[in-house]
């Protein structure tokens, strides 16, 4: 199969609710800037990737994730994407410090693969389910507001509910409480997002063992791996690493020294389906829980998080409610949500149109 075309479209799209959180306590994200690829092949297909990044979690800029991708781009047409692993390997070096841009062109081959074989990208990477469970973010909000919001996803069939939190200990502690109180029989996910100290992780874990199902990223991604694992054996709650899953090595460290109960997987931050399998199949050896996340992203890419999440039999849940809250999206899922679940289609290749 050969290239002919690759199209580099940047687009900026708003949000319906702005989203808070211990990065952006107090001016919130009411739009994201993303990049789209469309890559046309000369046997008449049409693939499609996606570049989204919050600099706040990977330092990467428009600017940078923009130059990426075009780079790739003009190298990406002298390339056979069917040869998806060789041509990865060769756009590295253009995509070495931006994930975002090396995620896009990762999902762009993936979905023609999953075309050229007339098959959905699920099934073509294992096929272990068709539908998974997943969480629903509750944006960094004071109490009250917090259990509306909660609230208002519980009625949208949710039943995994994940708070965002970080800033404040106590304040993390009766948000937890207050939601158990009015939704009992939902499962709770609290994400420092990097803000506690050891003592505070002992201190939330102990107070809020048996409400919580996990608690995501306690520690900032500096802290000391040893330290990290002596928490984590102590533990009342399961600890899950988010921002430090930034590859294979980060992930292979955290495994040898037991350093965390499981991972969250997000493909815009490693780098995209085949970073993230390397993980899956690493945390899979190490007996770690997966759970595969997302940033505010269009469908297409939470299609691609998904089609990884129902290959593997590593993967218990997702977080893949990134895309609910945009608004103008040029891409439309073709999976389905129904209760809070996520069922795919056999729409073959990523599954998901693009109108742009």
């Amino acid at each position: 199969m050969q290239i002919s075309h690759v199209e580099v479209l940047p687009v900026e799209l708003p949000l319906s609710l702005p989203y808070y959180s211990a990065y952006h306590p107090t001016t919130p994200v009411t739009r994201i800037e993303v990049i789209f690829i469309r890559v046309e092949t000369r046997q008449g297909r049409t693939a499609w990737g996606c570049a989204a990044f919050d600099p706040t979690l990977t330092g990467e800029s428009r600017d940078q994730v923009l130059r990426a991708c075009r780079a790739a781009a003009d190298r990406a047409r002298d390339l056979n994407p069917l040869n998806t692993a060789f041509a990865l390997a060769t756009l590295a070096p253009l995509t070495a410090d931006t994930p975002a841009a090396q995620c896009a062109f990762d999902m762009a081959f993936h979905d023609l693969l999953g075309l050229a074989a007339d098959l959905p990208l699920y099934r073509l990477l294992g096929g272990y389910r068709d539908r998974i469970q997943t969480a629903a973010t509750i944006n960094l909000a004071p109490v009250k507001e917090t259990v509306e919001l909660a609230r208002d996803r519980a009625r949208q069939g949710f039943r995994i509910l994940k708070l965002k939190g970080g800033r404040d200990p106590e304040e993390d502690v009766a948000r937890v409480r207050a939601v158990h109180t009015a939704l009992p029989h939902h499962l709770l996910r609290l994400d420092a997002e990097q803000g506690y100290t050891v003592r505070q992780v002992r201190d939330v874990t102990r107070v809020l063992a048996g409400l919580l199902e996990l608690l995501e990223q306690p520690l900032p991604v500096t802290a000391d791996v040893a330290e990290l694992a002596q928490l984590t054996a102590r533990s009342e709650v399961p600890l899950f690493a988010d921002e430090s899953v930034k590859g294979p090595d980060s992930v292979l460290a955290l495994a040898s020294q037991r350093a965390v109960h499981g991972l969250s997987i997000k493909l815009a931050t490693c780098g995209g389906l085949h970073c993230a399998r390397q993980i899956d199949a690493i945390a899979r050896a190490a007996h770690l829980a997966i759970t595969v996340g997302s940033i505010n992203e269009p469908a297409l890419l939470t299609a691609a998080g998904l089609a990884f999440a129902l290959s593997t039999p590593g993967v218990q849940t997702t977080d893949l409610d990134g895309y609910l809250d945009l608004t103008h999206d040029p891409s439309r899922p073709r999976f389905l949500l129904e209760e809070g679940w996520l069922i795919a289609t056999d729409v073959p290749g990523v599954g998901c149109t693009v109108e742009l």
